[in-house]
């Protein structure tokens, strides 16, 4: 290979690293508060819950599914476990505990519709996000549900050794979801499945049961993220998680992962999430409104797809090309 050709290759596979540095770079000009400690854990504290998702949404897509339902499973644990703590007078742990079950009960619904019915992941997820967003405006009024006894608010508000609790849990997380993903067979199975789905089955391997088991994941992921933040928020917001499964999907797909499956890794998707924080974070210092930060995140969205598709044509074309010359 040529020195062009290495440049190319290198520039391709720290891409990512570079377009985040030079992000910094450019809010550290324009904004000299951005490089302050206290805002940098302000960012790392932010994209701690939304950090937690993604990784659920890796795994999904890897196996060439999709997750819609986060930002609802996400309210539902939240808003579970508030109301149980707060109207039923239930145990705090013991609230927690079932918000999470009703979350991973949301998961495996979605593996069902989706592994016995043969919804597509994109209508399924996208029902259940709907079906359930309802039923906590039900039970909600669509009221915020707050009075939460003193200390409760510690898991997401306090800090070790100057470190924001939801921070370190996010980095647990992250490092279990390696090691899922990269030492374990089922790791290796959500690969082949993205792939393709009826070789990974002719091989042996249950579909079935790494589509059930990737949902159950991404649920439990969501309604934990939802437990932070209701610790965070110190009251349960109705409309909590709402757009969650946007900064996933983006921080994922911006990390590398494939849309159409069967690629990926989390340590891309670990800058995915540091670049959607340090836009959003760096564009209100500069007093860009939301609007029109949504704006440039979907065009961030719009583009980290349209690169994947790209490669991939341009990868399936080198292929046949080789083909073809052997």
């Amino acid at each position: 290979m040529n020195k062009k050709g290495m440049i190319s290759d290198l520039l391709k596979k720290y891409a990512i690293i570079l377009v985040l540095i030079a992000m910094c770079v450019f809010f550290t000009v324009m904004k000299p508060v951005f490089i302050n400690i206290d805002n940098i854990l302000q960012v790392l504290r932010n994209i701690s819950i939304s950090g937690i998702v993604a990784i659920g949404m890796t795994f999904c897509l890897i196996s060439g599914g999709l997750d819609l339902s986060v930002g609802t499973i996400q309210g539902s644990s939240l808003i579970m476990a508030a109301l149980l703590i707060l109207q039923l007078n239930v145990p705090i742990i013991l609230a927690i505990i079932i918000g999470m079950v009703a979350a991973v009960a949301i998961g495996i619904v979605n593996g069902v519709f989706i592994n016995e019915l043969n919804v597509p992941p994109f209508i399924t997820t996208l029902a259940t996000m709907e079906i359930f967003r309802g039923i906590i405006y039900v039970f909600t009024s669509a009221k915020s549900v707050y009075g939460f006894p003193q200390g409760f608010n510690t898991f997401g508000q306090g800090v070790v050794f100057g470190i924001p609790i939801p921070v370190l849990v996010f980095g647990a997380i992250f490092v279990l979801g390696w090691l899922f993903l990269n030492r374990t067979t089922y790791g290796r199975y959500l690969y082949g499945v993205g792939n393709n789905a009826e070789v990974a089955r002719l091989s042996g391997v249950n579909v079935k049961k790494v589509r059930y088991l990737v949902y159950a994941i991404s649920a439990f992921l969501a309604g934990f993220s939802g437990i932070i933040l209701l610790s965070r928020l110190n009251s349960g917001q109705p409309r909590a998680g709402i757009g969650l499964e946007f900064d996933a999907i983006t921080a994922a797909v911006l990390g590398g992962v494939s849309i159409s499956g069967g690629e990926g890794k989390l340590s891309g998707v670990l800058f995915g999430i540091l670049i959607i924080g340090v836009l959003k974070n760096g564009l209100i210092l500069m007093g860009v409104t939301e609007y029109y930060t949504m704006i440039i995140t979907g065009l961030v969205l719009v583009g980290a797809v349209a690169i994947d598709t790209t490669s991939k044509i341009n990868r399936t074309k080198h292929v046949a090309i080789v083909q073809e010359k052997e």
